[in-house]
């Protein structure tokens, strides 16, 4: 049975331990200031003095939630990826209309792309070349999983009749556009995320008159 000064006296800090984030919010801040660090300034131009002053800890402390910062880009891009997933997988599984569903899988992938604080889709586009091999299969599995969503949707428009000159390549088209938007978007510039997806719409089916009754 404990003594009275046991009681009384405070526990002993745990050396190496961060102070902020106690249970994985300090994790969690470091994968959000590190994906915008990377976005904006570059994966290999990013210190990790540069990721520890963003998060406002001690140069060390974040080695506590990850070895390396390769570490770190993994798990922005896996921690990206689930986010997105769990949105897209849950507008496939509706029962819509097969354009209904493509159109709420563009707007989505937008909002992914170009919310002022998502960072972490376009570092997966940006720094794909810069993962290592064995957290890249990881990542793989994960956007497999993102773009066999997009593959039922568009068979399933495809079958239905709804798009006039549907090609084997529609996806990878679809996304080429739908990623570029980083580079030119600009917030405030006339359209927000839903009227670009409209417009993006417009552009892939080339049926402006079916669209406009949606």
């Amino acid at each position: 049975m404990p003594n009275a000064a046991t009681i009384d006296a405070p526990s002993p800090k745990k050396r190496g331990r961060p102070l902020k984030g106690e249970g994985g919010g300090l994790r969690a801040e470091l994968i959000e200031k590190s994906a915008e660090l990377f976005r904006t300034k570059g994966y290999e131009s990013t210190t990790v003095r540069d990721i520890a002053a963003a998060a406002g800890i001690q140069a060390g402390s974040w080695f506590y939630h990850f070895k390396t910062k390769q570490d770190i880009l993994a798990a922005i891009m896996e921690q990206g990826l689930e986010r997105s997933l769990a949105e897209i997988e849950a507008i496939g599984a509706q029962p819509l209309p097969p354009c209904e569903i493509l159109r709420q899988l563009v707007e989505a992938h937008l909002h992914t792309l170009l919310a002022p604080d998502h960072h972490y889709i376009a570092v997966l586009l940006y720094e794909w070349r810069s993962l290592d091999e064995p957290s890249r299969s990881r990542v793989v599995a994960l956007k497999d999983r993102y773009e066999a969503v997009w593959d039922r949707a568009i068979a399933e428009l495809h079958l239905s009749g709804d798009w006039a000159m549907p090609s084997s390549f529609d996806r990878l088209l679809i996304f080429g556009a739908l990623n570029w938007t980083v580079q030119w978007y600009k917030p405030g510039s006339g359209a927000d995320v839903k009227e670009l997806a409209r417009q993006a719409m417009r552009f892939i089916l080339r049926t402006p008159a079916a669209l406009e009754a949606q």
